[in-house]
């Protein structure tokens, strides 16, 4: 079993099924007695709508688990439902986690897979595991740029011989950009919003490079007025939308030309040559390869099925370990 423990979504791959699983990684729980009342889409459609004795929230914060406990319980009931239910059944699981996460984040990964029943789990960089599913030739002596761009991090990373050459991993991604929307509608409109209705303005409204036919695109935003404290609609133009996001696009951007200052002349060639692969959420977002491609100079791709990468990925390096066993002992140099 392969999984994506991602901030946003969790994706499970069942070896010679594919993706069984993607579910929102969020759990809603009862205050007084602490018991999940709902995992997944259930418990997203919850988020800022709970009653007092009910609190929505997501145990993974920047692609780290930030609850250990309720991502215990998250895991275990997705494993079961993968299983319909039987409980005699212990998985060997490969998940994908950040290249930047501490050894201290690693063991509690590891540590809340053994707990909802896991009898063998390994770890695997996410850049590798993106590489791997995107399609790129991660076992060539050839150059490989991915730029994964999650719910919690954006990771970049340089791939060559199943091996990390070189990586970043920037805390910076999908709920930042979430962030900046909220803060932009406070600051500019006043109006106060909730995260899924910035998420809603970034899917909908939402790009990195200005084009011609988003110009005019207008949408509706209700929300509570600050002076009045009552609620209140307001009309949004996609430029505004783009220009909230500038900041934290801009902190990825940074990363992205740090790693190709850094990289190796030889493997620098082949980039240039190959190009950026693009991967995650954020490779969603229309514009971006527009945006990556303008400001490094070089052709940026999308992955074929970006949100999936991870997870395919971890997923083939289970039905071939005997090709790809060195991915997992491949650590990042960063020099």
């Amino acid at each position: 079993m392969g999984i994506d423990l991602g901030t946003a979504n969790t994706l499970i791959y069942v070896s010679g099924q594919g993706i069984v699983l993607q579910e929102p990684s969020v759990v809603a729980i009862d205050q007084e007695d602490k018991i999940p009342l709902a995992i997944g889409t259930d418990a997203k459609k919850m988020l800022g709508r709970t009653p007092n004795n009910v609190i929505a929230l997501r145990p993974l914060r920047d692609g780290v688990i930030a609850d250990f406990d309720y991502a215990e319980q998250m895991l275990k009931y997705f494993i079961r439902r993968v299983h319909q239910g039987k409980t005699l059944i212990a998985p060997r699981i490969i998940i994908g986690i950040p290249s930047g996460v501490t050894g201290v984040e690693r063991r509690a990964v590891m540590e809340a897979a053994l707990q909802a029943g896991a009898r063998d789990v390994r770890l695997i960089d996410e850049p590798i595991a993106a590489a791997i599913g995107a399609g790129l030739p991660v076992t060539d002596p050839t150059g490989n740029m991915i730029v994964d761009i999650g719910g919690g991090t954006t990771e970049v990373a340089i791939i060559s011989l199943q091996g990390t050459v070189l990586s970043e991993s920037v805390r910076i991604a999908g709920d930042e950009l979430n962030q900046a929307i909220i803060h932009y509608m406070k600051k500019v409109h006043n109006l106060v919003i909730g995260e899924q209705t910035a998420e809603e303005l970034k899917i909908n409204m939402g790009s990195a490079y200005p084009t011609y036919e988003d110009e005019e695109s207008i949408m509706e935003v209700r929300g509570i007025h600050l002076l009045s404290g009552l609620p209140r609609t307001v009309t949004i133009k996609a430029p505004e939308v783009r220009e909230s996001m500038t900041e934290p696009l801009s902190i990825i951007l940074d990363a992205v030309k740090r790693t190709l200052e850094r990289t190796p002349p030889e493997l620098a060639a082949d980039i240039v040559d190959r190009g950026i692969m693009l991967a995650g959420g954020g490779a969603l977002m229309k514009g971006i390869d527009t945006l990556i491609s303008h400001e490094t100079g070089i052709v940026t791709h999308i992955a074929a099925d970006p949100l999936s990468c991870v997870v395919l990925g971890t997923g083939r390096v289970l039905e071939n370990p005997k090709q790809l066993e060195r991915v997992f002992s491949a650590r990042s140099r960063n020099v």
